[in-house]
């Protein structure tokens, strides 16, 4: 069970497959979620309704290459805050720098751990002696990224082994195109009718 913030939302497999599918493709068309999921567009649009109803979805974004866009550099910055009293009024003022992407709160030698992505080493430069002029900063630490093997933007669903094979793409014991016979049915699901019927 996920508590939103209006609801409390039981999540079948069906509602973990559509997450998996638009976290791939948010502009994939409700029609195409549907055959995926086996269910009709109408239905697959009153899920979606719902996820974003509990919290669960809470935005739709494009996915932009940052070295594209001229910013080479990615870094993480730790920071030391001198008093817990002021790490509020620091998160505060970090989130109107917009280089900044993620700002954590950490364990460890940091208070905070910010990553960032910025033109140059000038523009880095820069961006640390905005961080180091905040409120109650005491030190930074900055490590700057070489290369990036792994950045993922999607969020890790576990799916049964049902849906696992048919994410896959594997045919076999869930007949015509990998989709499932034996899933158990709900309103606005479709089902192909028997041969010789």
């Amino acid at each position: 069970m996920i508590l939103g913030d209006d609801e409390a939302l039981d999540l079948d497999e069906i509602d973990l497959r559509i997450l998996t599918l638009l976290q791939e493709d948010c502009r994939t068309p409700l029609a195409r979620l549907g055959e995926s999921v086996d269910l009709s567009a109408p239905a697959v649009l009153e899920r979606i309704k719902k996820l974003e109803a509990a919290s669960i979805i809470t935005g739709y974004r494009a996915i932009l290459d940052a070295r594209r866009l001229g910013l080479d550099i990615t870094a993480f910055i730790g920071v030391i805050i001198g008093h817990p009293n002021v790490i509020g009024t620091f998160e505060q003022q970090v989130v109107r720098l917009e280089d900044v992407l993620e700002c954590h709160h950490v364990t460890g030698e940091y208070t905070l751990l910010l990553k960032v992505k910025t033109a140059n080493t000038s523009s880095l430069e820069h961006l640390i002696s905005q961080i180091r002029s905040l409120d109650g900063v005491a030190k930074t630490e900055t490590m700057v990224v070489l290369s990036t093997h792994t950045e993922r933007v999607q969020i890790g669903i576990r799916l049964g082994a049902e849906d696992r094979e048919q994410a896959g793409g594997k045919n076999g014991k869930n007949g015509k195109n990998g989709k499932s016979t034996k899933r158990a049915r709900r309103n606005g699901e479709r089902t192909a009718p028997a041969r010789g019927a």
